[in-house]
């Protein structure tokens, strides 16, 4: 009698890694003792947006949040953040961008008050992001936010075991060589940083070419460095890769997987299917989609603010936000 081998790629889907995440959120959610409010911002015709509003605002109800969308007018929209910066009813604020596809974003970004920021955006917490700080006090009590897609990822891939926790905090990726296929300022290039800044050898691809993220030989500097890396392409790094990463939006792309290394980790964060079928004769584990996650993280970053509430003495502030 002959026996089939067990497949060789597990497909591990985004609702299992949340479940998971969905403990820890309860478990603090417990502890306050109250429903937090987020309040979200539509000010668009997006379909993509208009789905993550309504599954922010299922996943609020299901896990014992209060959530709020309003959908407004882009021209009344500064306003409208102002005003919820100011209401003491609102712990935290989202946006669902894009709302005007320039710059003029970037400054709605900056409107949210920092300690009502769930996406992670102001410029306080990119800044200690990229500077590798991971906490907003001397006394490391209170936690900086992290971008919700970035961080889902990190997640996955913690929940994976691609992070080696018999090594200490922050350098739990060390001996890893990881591909990202997006270099995005929302979710991209802030990955490679946060996986970098955890020990990672990380290559940032985009239609520019490619770009090395690291803490230097043997993870001794304290933040990574960036190399541009002159005529590489994926074929360069791909097959130097254990875990390949992809974001590429529209449904024109689909990532050559001839390129893989032999049980590599794979994980698509596009709305699109950036992976064919045939990466499961290739990769060990292959996620299909994070969504799941990322709407679990924003309440876990919701938590975190309302636990951050505490103000900072000026003595901290000027210790871990130099540039304010």
């Amino acid at each position: 009698m002959t026996h089939n081998p067990p497949a060789s790629c597990k497909v591990v889907l985004a609702g299992s890694i949340a479940k998971s995440l969905q403990l820890e959120v309860g478990q603090d959610l417990a502890k306050i003792n109250r429903k937090p409010l987020l309040v979200g911002f539509l000010a668009n015709k997006d379909p993509a947006a208009q789905l993550y509003a309504d599954w922010t605002n299922k996943t609020c109800e299901e896990n014992g949040f209060q959530f709020s969308l309003r959908e407004v007018d882009r021209e009344d929209l500064e306003g409208c953040i102002l005003a919820a910066n100011e209401d003491t009813t609102v712990d935290g604020i989202i946006v669902y961008y894009p709302i005007f596809n320039s710059r003029q974003d970037q400054y709605l970004q900056q409107l949210i008050d920092v300690g009502k920021d769930v996406e992670g955006l102001s410029h306080r917490y990119v800044f200690n992001m990229y500077q590798n700080i991971r906490f907003l006090d001397q006394q490391k009590l209170q936690k900086s936010i992290l971008p919700c897609t970035p961080l889902a990822i990190v997640k996955v891939l913690e929940y994976l075991k691609v992070y080696n926790t018999i090594l200490p905090y922050g350098n739990r990726l060390f001996g890893h060589s990881i591909t990202i296929v997006n270099r995005s300022e929302v979710v991209g290039r802030p990955l490679a940083a946060l996986l970098a800044n955890d020990g990672a050898c990380v290559y940032s691809v985009d239609v520019t070419g490619v770009q090395q993220f690291t803490r230097g030989e043997g993870i001794k500097k304290s933040r990574h460095d960036v190399v541009e890396k002159d005529g590489w392409t994926l074929e360069n790094c791909v097959p130097l890769s254990d875990v390949v990463i992809s974001g590429v939006p529209g449904e024109a792309f689909k990532f050559p997987t001839k390129l893989l290394k032999e049980g590599a980790v794979c994980i698509n964060f596009s709305t699109d299917k950036n992976f064919g079928p045939e990466v499961k004769d290739k990769a060990s584990i292959y996620v299909p989609a994070i969504g799941k996650v990322t709407i679990i993280v924003l309440l876990r970053n919701l938590l975190r603010i309302v636990q951050n509430r505490k103000p900072l003495s000026n003595e901290d502030s000027s210790i871990c936000n130099p540039i304010q």
